[in-house]
């Protein structure tokens, strides 16, 4: 229904089309998001502590459904030192946080200073990002 006020007349319309895709309870000022994304890690440099952001897309905006996600740490020479997701996600924003002092498999010695790539793969998407460890 319009109402002549451009704001409200807007912001029905766009809560009826998310109310037609699928979406109910949306709140005011709440992101839906609507495609894959993986952030810088912060800090940066980090030492041992950082922490990773990334989202997963909205399954009716995407013509995803719910995504298999993996969340991997690579040294320089492209040996998975850490997994830090591994599990199957919905929509949404999300942040792990890599602690390198503890991520040291029985197999793997210790993080040393140094170059790392951290990549995030669900479904069709992949993305390797750098990262750098400073001790």
């Amino acid at each position: 229904m319009a109402t002549g006020d451009i704001d409200t007349d807007v912001r029905n319309s766009a809560i009826f089309a998310l109310e037609k895709l699928g979406f109910t309870n949306i709140e005011d000022g709440e992101n839906i998001p609507t495609k894959f994304s993986l952030s810088q890690y912060f800090p940066n440099p980090f030492n041992p502590v950082t922490t990773i952001k990334y989202t997963i897309p909205n399954v009716t905006l995407s013509g995803v459904e719910g995504s298999r996600v993996t969340l991997k740490v690579y040294d320089i020479l492209g040996s998975e030192v850490a997994t830090l997701v591994n599990e199957e996600q919905g929509a949404g924003n999300y942040k792990v946080e890599f602690n390198a002092a503890q991520s040291a498999a029985a197999d793997h010695p210790a993080m040393a200073s140094g170059i790392y790539f951290y990549r995030l793969q669900a479904g069709d998407f992949v993305q390797t990002k750098k990262m750098i460890l400073i001790k």
